[in-house]
C-alpha cells in the first residue's frame, strides 16, 4: 500500500468519468479541516491485509491528532501504477477502514470509488500537510 496524507483546510470534489461499470454514480463533495488519505492498494496487500488495513487506521489518527481534527477523507487511486489490487478487495479494504475510524468517533468521507474526480483544495506549506507511506 502506498498513501499519501494531506492536511487540507478544504477539498472538494466533483466526478468527472466513471471507470468502473460495477460501482455506483458518484456525487460531488466537500471536507473543511481534514486529514485526506490518497490510497494506493497494490496487488500483495491482499497478503497482508490485516496488517496494511490496522497501518492506514494508525496513521490516520495519528495525523488528525496532530491538526486537532476528526475529519477524515479516504480517496483511492490507482491509474499512476502499473500494478493495482482488485477491485473489490480495494474496496473492502477501505470500507473497513473507514467503519474502524468512524467507529472511534471521526467523520469519514470517500470520494465517489471507481471514478476520475475534479478537485480542489487548499492545504497549508507545513512538514506534517504532505506526508508519504508505505506499507
Amino acid at each position: 500500500m502506498r498513501v499519501l496524507f494531506w492536511y487540507c483546510q478544504r477539498l472538494t470534489w466533483n466526478p468527472t468519468k466513471k471507470v468502473l461499470d460495477d460501482v455506483e454514480d458518484g456525487s460531488a463533495g466537500k471536507v473543511m479541516d481534514a486529514v485526506v488519505a490518497f490510497v494506493h492498494v497494490e496487488p500483495d496487500d491482499n497478503d497482508k491485509s490485516a496488517k496494511v488495513e490496522t497501518k492506514l487506521v494508525k496513521n490516520i489518527k495519528w495525523l488528525a491528532g496532530k491538526w486537532d481534527t476528526k475529519s477524515v477523507l479516504l480517496h483511492t487511486f490507482s491509474y499512476l501504477a502499473e500494478e493495482k489490487a482488485d477491485p473489490v478487495f480495494s474496496r473492502e479494504l477501505l470500507s473497513r477502514v473507514r467503519k474502524r475510524i468512524e467507529d472511534v468517533g471521526y467523520q469519514v468521507d470517500e470520494t465517489p470509488y471507481g471514478h476520475f474526480n475534479d478537485l480542489e483544495l487548499a492545504a497549508p506549506g507545513h512538514p506534517l500537510a504532505r506526508i508519504f507511506k508505505q506499507f
